[in-house]
Parts: C-alpha cells; structure tokens; sequence
C-alpha cells in the first residue's frame, strides 16, 4: 500500500470536506473572526440567490441578511458563548428580495491547536413546511368547528392528503363536502394542479359522460371539434365527483376502468387516453345500501372506499352554530360593506334549537337573507324565517305529553319491526327503505328496545 505523508493527507482531508460540503441540501458558510465569510457551498447559493464569488470576502450579513443578523445573532451568540445553536428559526432575505423561512445551527471553528479561528452556520430552508403548514391552517380555518367529531376529521386530513389513495366523502346535502375535498387538495402535492369539481346527478347520461371524458371532432353531429373532458382538465390534479351514488350501469363500469387503468377513451376515439389524475367522490345516499340492493357496482364500491370521510350534519354538532353563524356574518360583511356584530341573545337561542335539515349551507342562507332585512347592529328574530321563529312556539307551548310521545315511539318500532321482517331483517335494506342509515337503525334498534328473532325464528317484537 502506497503511504501518505501529512501534507498529502491533509489534501484529502480538505477534498474530502469540500465533497461533502457541495453535497448536502443544507446551506452551510463559514466566517472568520472578522466576519468575512471564508466558504459558501452550494446548497447555501441555491437558498439565498447569492453566487459563492460574490459571498465569499464580504461581511456575513451582508450575505446573509437574516432577521437575527440586527438583533441576536446566532453565530455571534455561539462564538461568546462556547455554546452551539440547534436549528432556531429565522427568515433571511435573498437575492430577489423574498422572505425565505430557514431553520440555523452553528458551531465554533478552531485549528488545530484548539485555537478559535471563526464560526460555521448551517441554514435550511423551510419553505416547503411553512407552505405546507398554512394551507392546513387555511384549510381549517375554512371549515370552522369546534365539535369533537369534525376535529376527527380534520385530523386526518394531513395523512389522506399525503397519500394518492381515492377518497369517498359521506354526507347529507350541505354538509360541505366539497370544501373537504378542496382541502385536502390544498394540502397534497397536487395542489399547484387543477381542482375540479363535478355534480354526477346534475347532468343526463349522455352529457354526462362526455363531460367527464370529453370527445373526438365528428362524434357526433354537432361535435365540430375535440373538446376535452373534465378528467382531461384536472390532469395531474384533482377531480372531485359529487353524487357519486347518482351514477347509472354503464358509468359505473367507465368510471371504474379509470381508476383500474389510469386511462380513458373520449366519445368518437379509437384510443385511449391516460389519466394523471387523483379522484374524490361524494355522496349523501347510503353506498352499502346500494351496494347489497345491487344498484351500485361492489368492485367500484371497494376502488372508491379506499379512505372514508364521514361529515357528520349540523343537528349533530349544535355547539358549531354559533361559530358558523359568526363566521358567515364576517363573511357578509366584508362582502357587502356594512356592519352586522352579530345575533342577538334571542335569535341565537331560536337558532341553536332548529334543526337545520339543509346544514351548513342552509345556516349560511338564513344569515344571508338576515343581512338584507338587518343592516346594522345586531340580527333579531324577526329577521329570521319563520320556520325558525315559529321554531319556539313549538317548543315552548306545544310539547308533546307522555301519552303522544309513547305513541309516536311505539308506531316508529312497528314501521322499524314491518321493514326488517319485510327483508328478513337485512338492516341494510330495512335502513334503506325507512330513509335512515344503517347505523342510525343499530340505533334506533337498542333505544326502542326492539328484540329480533332468535335463530327458533320468532319475529322481531318490542319489550
């Protein structure tokens, strides 16, 4: 083996440093102790538009200019000190004038004599995390909630976004499942790619499906030229299909070789087409349901099934009311320049009580048609629907006595009882044909103290 002096030794040292150095992500510079920077690598050029020729020589904070270099300097700390700094953040400005959020560490520099001969910092650029962290704060802040089970959620959200699986949302009408899924592709690495949503029950078949994946020029008689689909539009992006559960067979069958195949074949095209694209469906109808009454197909329930959301309605979630109605009454008021401050005592009772069969979206209309009969101070309950309003007569001078309550549960046990004797207490159909979810039924079930049938085959009965 060949030997190496000190001198040679102290080269591959120095090429050895130099390699790593150039390699690594981090920004890394050294100063002298006059603060002259001595060294720039290459990650350090790429975060702050700095070339090395132009750092190297100058005043560190010339360099650098981070928003500690005027107040406490890192670097500086560690050199009076003795003591290193780990990963403190900080914002630097760099070479186009942009705030740059990075994360800085440093070090002492000594020969070797133990001499100190200046200092080292290291600088990552937390960009990518800073972005990342606020769209799911604007995410969240879009979908405003204190109830526990929205929290659940939300706290899932991060990781279904992360990931590419296909996502189905479940949830009455106006629960706000499309501004779910617009955040969770705000969050995803789709999200400088189109989001784009549409109704699958709002449109025919025969629009539908050219809607989705367009056509060829001489399709048909009017198709003068090639149009492309809404799958075509969201390429690389998001498609969110809302009312998933509205869609017939033969669209069932199309949308099901796309997520197998990735690929598609526009109305009039001999070939087909890829599809770079995540899907998001919605539904307010009960899929299992369908599913066991064979009206949605089981293979295309289990490629869309990959990660469920349930939004649970507003009834479920009273104390969101207030913050919902707080939250649109900003809304309104930036929007038509007045000032609402909010609901009175009254009004907000009267609203906590109702039932809000249209959810979320009904609660924003009513504080709509609120700011055009209110327009300053706060919302009374006269500027309320009358259904709201009338609401509380209800409740305060109508309330059902022993007798009519115990009437109305035991004919809601018969029509429970009829519906799963009719098949043969199948609670998937039974729920079906009684409007309800299946676990709304388990519910309901145990609350009403309904006892089905032994494996001796009695019928179902209520104790």
């Amino acid at each position: 083996m060949p030997q190496v002096d000190g001198n040679d030794k102290v080269c591959v040292d120095n090429l050895l440093t130099h390699s790593i150095m150039e390699s690594i992500s981090d920004g890394v510079f050294t100063v002298d102790g006059d603060w002259r920077v001595t060294s720039f690598n290459r990650a350090a050029e790429n975060i702050t538009g700095v070339k090395r020729e132009n750092a190297i020589g100058r005043s560190c904070w010339e360099v650098f200019r981070a928003d500690a270099c005027e107040t406490s300097c890192p670097l500086r700390r560690t050199l009076e000190s003795g003591k290193p700094i780990i990963n403190r953040n900080a914002y630097i400005i760099n070479a186009k004038g942009e705030r740059i959020p990075v994360s800085i560490s440093t070090a002492i520099l000594k020969d070797h004599d133990g001499k100190i001969i200046g200092g080292a910092e290291t600088f990552r650029d937390l960009s990518v995390e800073e972005e990342l962290k606020q769209q799911l704060h604007n995410s969240r802040r879009e979908i405003v909630s204190h109830s526990p089970a929205m929290r659940n959620v939300m706290g899932m959200l991060p990781d279904v976004a992360a990931s590419d699986a296909t996502v189905v949302i479940h949830g009455e009408t106006g629960t706000g499942k499309e501004l779910l899924a617009r955040a969770i592709h705000n969050l995803s690495l789709r999200r400088n790619k189109p989001f784009v949503a549409v109704n699958c029950g709002a449109l025919p078949d025969t629009l539908l499906e050219s809607e989705l994946f367009g056509y060829r020029k001489g399709a048909f008689t009017d198709a003068k030229a090639d149009k492309p689909g809404r799958f075509a539009l969201a390429e690389g992006g998001t498609i969110f299909l809302d009312e998933i559960g509205d869609l017939s067979p033969v669209l069932q069958v199309k949308l099901l070789r796309v997520l197998q195949e990735k690929a598609y074949e526009p109305l009039g095209a001999t070939d087909s087409v890829t599809a770079n694209v995540r899907v998001i469906t919605a539904t307010h109808r009960d899929l299992d349901a369908m599913v066991e009454c064979e009206e949605f197909r089981r293979d295309l329930y289990y490629r869309i099934n990959v990660v469920r959301l349930d939004l649970p309605p507003l009834r479920e979630r009273p104390e969101d009311v207030p913050l919902l109605a707080d939250h649109f009454i900003r809304h309104f008021n930036r929007l038509r320049g007045v000032k609402i401050s909010g609901l009175n005592p009254k009004a907000l009772t009267l609203m906590q009580q109702y039932t809000f069969p249209g959810n979320v979206r009904e609660l924003e209309n009513i504080v709509e048609r609120a700011f055009v009969l209110c327009h300053r101070g706060v919302i009374l309950p006269e500027h309320l629907p009358a259904g709201i309003q009338n609401n509380q007569l209800a409740g305060s001078h109508c309330q059902p006595s022993g007798i009519l309550k115990e009437s109305a549960k035991s004919a809601e046990a018969d029509a429970i009882i009829a519906a799963l004797e009719k098949h043969h207490f199948n609670r998937v159909a039974a729920a079906e044909e009684l409007g309800i979810h299946k676990s709304t039924l388990h519910r309901k079930i145990g609350r009403l103290n309904i006892k089905l049938p032994s494996r001796d085959g009695r019928s179902a009965r209520r104790d």
